[in-house]
């Protein structure tokens, strides 16, 4: 990827990333940016490969996700590989049952797919891996749910696999709703509703 290139996702991408009071009015127009990507042939399958894999994920599908992943993929740049990919989400959906991810907004470019979505379930297990910001690993279930924003951005081969993943997540607020954090003053701040989404009221 070129330079300017990785500049024009970077800026997008922060500006998906901002913080609650921008980010809360511009849901109200994502129906205009939810899917900015540009014109080509392999931006659109691309976009098409993370959308299918997020819906493998939110079927908790263990197997058919980790499909989607190179065997040497790295991760924050981390060697991963498939097997450490379902080996994290497998300790995901034990410890939240009911975990989803939704997309309120995807930038493609090349062989970069970045989205913006709420991550949302219900601390019903005990985390044995440091994921979710390593915050979880071996505590207790609350049985409270959480709700907040994520960002991840993917890397894809020529062959549609992705080789590379990068991600932000609210995992202070995740602890705040699940009252392993004390709430900040004014109490609990909770997303709003996506306008986009067939459950919204």
């Amino acid at each position: 990827m070129n330079f300017d290139r990785r500049w024009a996702l970077a800026i997008i991408a922060a500006f998906l990333f901002s913080p609650a009071p921008v980010w809360a009015q511009a849901d109200a127009d994502s129906q205009v940016r939810r899917s900015m990507m540009a014109d080509s042939p392999r931006a659109r399958r691309n976009a098409e490969i993370v959308r299918r894999y997020l819906d493998a994920v939110n079927r908790h599908d263990v197997e058919a996700a980790g499909k989607f992943w190179a065997d040497d993929t790295v991760i924050h740049g981390i060697p991963a590989g498939r097997t450490g990919v379902r080996r994290v989400l497998t300790d995901v959906f034990a410890t939240f049952p009911d975990w989803h991810m939704e997309i309120i907004d995807l930038v493609a470019v090349g062989d970069d797919v970045v989205i913006r979505e709420i991550v949302s379930g219900t601390h019903q297990g005990t985390g044995r891996m440091a994921v979710n910001g390593g915050l979880l690993v071996n505590t207790p279930p609350t049985g409270k749910k959480f709700k907040v924003q994520a960002m991840h951005w993917y890397t894809l081969d020529k062959d549609g696999v992705i080789v590379a993943s990068r991600a932000n997540r609210d995992d202070v607020g995740m602890m705040q709703h699940l009252g392993l954090l004390p709430l900040p003053p004014g109490g609990r701040r909770d997303l709003p509703p996506n306008p986009n989404s067939p459950t919204s009221p």
